[in-house]
Protein backbone atom coordinates (compact mmCIF):
# COMPACT_ATOMS: atom_id res chain seq x y z
CA UNK A 1 0.00 0.00 0.00
CA UNK A 2 2.72 2.35 0.86
CA UNK A 3 4.80 1.98 -2.57
CA UNK A 4 1.68 4.07 -5.04
CA UNK A 5 2.02 6.88 -2.33
CA UNK A 6 5.25 7.26 -2.38
CA UNK A 7 5.34 7.30 -6.27
CA UNK A 8 2.22 9.45 -6.11
CA UNK A 9 4.55 11.98 -3.62
CA UNK A 10 7.19 11.45 -6.34
CA UNK A 11 5.46 12.81 -9.15
CA UNK A 12 3.54 15.68 -7.12
CA UNK A 13 7.49 16.54 -6.10
CA UNK A 14 8.44 16.20 -10.07
CA UNK A 15 5.53 18.45 -10.91
CA UNK A 16 5.97 21.28 -8.30
CA UNK A 17 10.09 21.25 -9.19
CA UNK A 18 9.32 21.56 -12.76
CA UNK A 19 6.34 24.56 -12.56
CA UNK A 20 9.17 26.38 -10.43
CA UNK A 21 11.60 25.70 -13.06
CA UNK A 22 9.31 26.86 -16.17
CA UNK A 23 8.00 29.74 -14.12
CA UNK A 24 11.47 31.10 -13.28
CA UNK A 25 12.11 30.59 -16.60
CA UNK A 26 8.57 32.11 -18.52
CA UNK A 27 6.85 33.54 -16.21
CA UNK A 28 3.71 32.80 -14.78
CA UNK A 29 1.25 33.66 -17.88
CA UNK A 30 3.31 32.30 -20.67
CA UNK A 31 3.99 28.82 -18.77
CA UNK A 32 1.55 25.94 -19.92
CA UNK A 33 0.51 22.96 -17.79
CA UNK A 34 1.74 21.25 -21.14
CA UNK A 35 5.29 22.42 -20.56
CA UNK A 36 5.25 21.87 -16.93
CA UNK A 37 4.31 17.92 -17.66
CA UNK A 38 6.35 17.35 -20.50
CA UNK A 39 9.50 19.05 -17.99
CA UNK A 40 8.32 16.69 -14.85
CA UNK A 41 8.18 13.67 -17.37
CA UNK A 42 4.21 12.79 -16.53
CA UNK A 43 1.01 13.14 -18.65
CA UNK A 44 -1.01 16.40 -18.33
CA UNK A 45 -3.47 14.23 -16.92
CA UNK A 46 -1.48 13.65 -14.03
CA UNK A 47 -0.77 16.96 -13.74
CA UNK A 48 -4.08 17.73 -13.23
CA UNK A 49 -5.08 15.15 -11.19
CA UNK A 50 -2.47 16.61 -8.06
CA UNK A 51 -3.46 20.41 -9.42
CA UNK A 52 -6.78 21.05 -10.76
CA UNK A 53 -5.15 24.35 -12.10
CA UNK A 54 -2.34 26.76 -12.85
CA UNK A 55 -3.08 29.00 -10.03
CA UNK A 56 -3.41 26.06 -7.72
CA UNK A 57 -0.42 24.69 -8.27
CA UNK A 58 1.38 28.44 -7.87
CA UNK A 59 -0.63 28.58 -4.91
CA UNK A 60 1.50 25.23 -3.71
CA UNK A 61 4.74 26.83 -4.41
CA UNK A 62 3.64 29.59 -2.18
CA UNK A 63 2.32 27.35 0.54
CA UNK A 64 5.99 25.90 0.58
CA UNK A 65 7.81 29.26 0.38
CA UNK A 66 5.45 30.47 3.38
CA UNK A 67 6.24 27.31 4.97
CA UNK A 68 9.66 27.28 5.23
CA UNK A 69 9.24 30.92 6.53
CA UNK A 70 7.50 29.69 9.09
CA UNK A 71 9.47 26.93 9.69
CA UNK A 72 13.15 28.94 10.02
CA UNK A 73 11.01 31.28 12.84
CA UNK A 74 9.69 29.04 15.39
CA UNK A 75 10.76 30.81 17.90
CA UNK A 76 9.11 31.04 21.32
CA UNK A 77 10.40 33.61 23.81
CA UNK A 78 12.37 32.41 27.00
CA UNK A 79 12.09 34.88 29.97
CA UNK A 80 15.27 32.95 31.02
CA UNK A 81 17.59 34.01 28.31
CA UNK A 82 19.30 36.97 27.09
CA UNK A 83 17.12 38.74 24.38
CA UNK A 84 20.88 38.51 22.47
CA UNK A 85 20.94 35.18 22.18
CA UNK A 86 17.22 34.59 21.27
CA UNK A 87 17.35 37.55 18.30
CA UNK A 88 20.79 36.29 17.36
CA UNK A 89 19.34 32.50 16.78
CA UNK A 90 16.35 33.81 15.08
CA UNK A 91 17.74 36.25 12.87
CA UNK A 92 20.91 34.28 11.56
CA UNK A 93 18.32 31.58 10.70
CA UNK A 94 16.61 33.94 8.62
CA UNK A 95 19.56 35.03 7.04
CA UNK A 96 20.23 31.41 5.90
CA UNK A 97 16.88 30.49 4.56
CA UNK A 98 17.57 33.52 2.34
CA UNK A 99 20.74 32.21 1.18
CA UNK A 100 19.13 29.11 0.21
CA UNK A 101 19.05 28.85 -3.64
CA UNK A 102 15.42 26.86 -3.04
CA UNK A 103 14.21 29.62 -1.48
CA UNK A 104 15.44 32.49 -3.40
CA UNK A 105 13.70 30.16 -6.30
CA UNK A 106 10.68 30.40 -4.82
CA UNK A 107 11.16 33.65 -3.82
CA UNK A 108 11.65 35.04 -7.38
CA UNK A 109 8.64 33.17 -8.77
CA UNK A 110 6.37 34.54 -6.79
CA UNK A 111 7.70 38.35 -6.94
CA UNK A 112 7.20 37.73 -10.58
CA UNK A 113 4.04 36.53 -10.85
CA UNK A 114 2.38 38.87 -9.05
CA UNK A 115 4.35 42.00 -10.75
CA UNK A 116 1.01 41.91 -13.45
CA UNK A 117 -0.92 40.61 -11.69
CA UNK A 118 -2.31 43.64 -7.79
CA UNK A 119 -5.09 40.27 -7.18
CA UNK A 120 -2.18 37.75 -6.93
CA UNK A 121 0.16 40.51 -4.78
CA UNK A 122 -2.11 41.79 -2.57
CA UNK A 123 -2.73 38.02 -1.63
CA UNK A 124 1.25 37.68 -1.15
CA UNK A 125 1.22 40.53 0.58
CA UNK A 126 -1.04 38.77 3.07
CA UNK A 127 0.78 35.74 3.19
CA UNK A 128 3.90 36.67 4.23
CA UNK A 129 1.95 39.13 6.51
CA UNK A 130 0.36 36.06 8.26
CA UNK A 131 3.28 33.93 8.19
CA UNK A 132 6.39 36.85 9.26
CA UNK A 133 4.28 37.04 12.51
CA UNK A 134 6.70 35.00 14.92
CA UNK A 135 9.11 37.90 15.14
CA UNK A 136 6.14 39.78 16.39
CA UNK A 137 5.08 37.76 18.73
CA UNK A 138 8.53 37.38 19.98
CA UNK A 139 8.66 41.20 20.39
CA UNK A 140 5.37 41.42 22.23
CA UNK A 141 6.45 38.76 24.71
CA UNK A 142 9.43 40.60 25.41
CA UNK A 143 7.41 43.60 25.85
CA UNK A 144 5.15 42.17 28.29
CA UNK A 145 8.23 40.74 30.24
CA UNK A 146 9.19 44.47 30.41
CA UNK A 147 12.21 43.84 28.52
CA UNK A 148 11.77 45.96 25.46
CA UNK A 149 10.08 49.47 25.03
CA UNK A 150 6.40 49.22 24.58
CA UNK A 151 6.07 49.94 20.83
CA UNK A 152 4.59 48.79 17.86
CA UNK A 153 5.44 45.13 17.85
CA UNK A 154 4.63 44.99 13.89
CA UNK A 155 6.68 47.88 12.82
CA UNK A 156 9.49 46.91 14.87
CA UNK A 157 9.60 43.67 13.60
CA UNK A 158 9.30 44.92 10.35
CA UNK A 159 12.11 47.13 10.55
CA UNK A 160 14.37 44.29 12.06
CA UNK A 161 13.45 41.82 9.14
CA UNK A 162 13.82 45.05 6.30
CA UNK A 163 17.35 45.01 8.21
CA UNK A 164 18.24 41.54 6.93
CA UNK A 165 15.98 41.92 3.74
CA UNK A 166 18.25 45.60 2.13
CA UNK A 167 21.04 42.89 2.37
CA UNK A 168 20.09 38.91 2.35
CA UNK A 169 17.41 38.95 -0.12
CA UNK A 170 16.28 42.21 -2.17
CA UNK A 171 19.60 42.43 -3.76
CA UNK A 172 19.54 38.65 -5.03
CA UNK A 173 16.04 39.15 -5.88
CA UNK A 174 16.00 42.01 -8.01
CA UNK A 175 20.14 42.24 -9.05
CA UNK A 176 21.30 38.57 -9.17
CA UNK A 177 24.30 39.11 -6.79
CA UNK A 178 24.94 35.65 -5.02
CA UNK A 179 23.13 34.49 -1.70
CA UNK A 180 25.68 35.66 1.52
CA UNK A 181 28.22 33.60 2.76
CA UNK A 182 28.33 32.73 6.23
CA UNK A 183 30.73 35.49 7.95
CA UNK A 184 28.81 38.27 6.22
CA UNK A 185 25.36 36.59 7.32
CA UNK A 186 27.07 36.46 10.72
CA UNK A 187 27.82 40.59 10.66
CA UNK A 188 24.53 41.34 9.18
CA UNK A 189 23.05 39.89 11.87
CA UNK A 190 25.17 41.43 14.82
CA UNK A 191 24.89 44.86 12.88
CA UNK A 192 20.80 44.46 12.87
CA UNK A 193 20.66 42.98 16.49
CA UNK A 194 22.89 45.94 17.65
CA UNK A 195 20.21 48.65 16.09
CA UNK A 196 17.48 46.85 17.27
CA UNK A 197 18.45 46.31 21.23
CA UNK A 198 19.79 50.08 21.56
CA UNK A 199 16.38 51.14 20.12
CA UNK A 200 14.35 49.44 21.78
CA UNK A 201 15.27 47.63 24.63
CA UNK A 202 14.69 49.02 28.46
Amino acid sequence: MTAPKRLTDRKREAIIQAAIAEFRANGFEITSMDKIAATAGVSKRTVYNHFPSKEELFAEILNQLWARITAEQAVTYRADQPLREQLQQMLLAKLQMMADDNFLGLARVAIAATIHSPERAQDMVARMGEREEGLTVWIRAAQADGRLKAVDAEFAAQQLQGLLKSFGFWPQISMGQPPLDAATRKAVAESALEMFLARYQR
